[in-house]
């Protein structure tokens, strides 16, 4: 398949993911994420009532970050919308468990093993871990704010980007 101009195409569907990071104090950085996703188009439930273009999903999550060690110290969540209100909102508290998590290596499955299936809500869990890259960015920013600051240390690159992908492959002009 060829790459498609989507300008001339109906667009029905949309999701988009919004993740920032704020200075707490120099400690800590706080990483806020917010999932929202729409119908863009009239659908319809299985009675046949109509459902309107709207946002169905909506969820936010706050992490509280310690730099030093890449920590998540506290977590917050909120469901301000989602398609089965009263039980979606029973996950509100389904990442506590994640307090006292490193991002690092091997975050992925222990987030998967504490909140994956039905043992947590897929898109609180879909957004979580698209913050811990974007909480690296936020620790590696947070570094770089001072005009004379010594380069990112050899362990910070070998723990978070050697072999994440081909620019920071280990045999790599990156890495050496």
């Amino acid at each position: 398949m060829e790459y498609l101009d989507t300008d001339n195409l109906e667009k029905i569907h949309n999701r988009n993911l919004n993740i920032s990071s704020y200075i707490v104090d120099d400690k800590h950085i706080l990483i806020a994420g917010e999932l929202k996703e729409r119908n863009l188009i009239t659908v319809y439930k299985r009675s046949g009532e109509p459902i309107e273009p709207n946002v169905f999903h909506h969820m936010q999550i706050q992490l509280l970050v310690k730099i030093s060690e890449l920590k998540i110290v506290d977590i917050h969540m909120k469901i301000p919308g989602a398609p089965h209100d009263n039980i979606c909102r029973e996950m509100e508290n389904s990442l506590d468990k994640i307090k006292g998590l490193n991002i690092a290596p091997g975050f992925t499955s222990k987030v998967k093993k504490i909140a994956g299936g039905i043992k947590g809500c897929v898109h609180l869990t879909t957004l979580l871990l698209s913050m811990a890259p974007a909480a690296l960015q936020g620790y590696w920013i947070f570094g770089a704010r001072e005009e004379h600051r010594s380069e990112n240390s050899i362990l910070d690159i070998e723990k978070y980007l050697v072999d994440t992908c081909w620019a920071w492959r280990k045999d790599g002009p990156l890495t050496k």
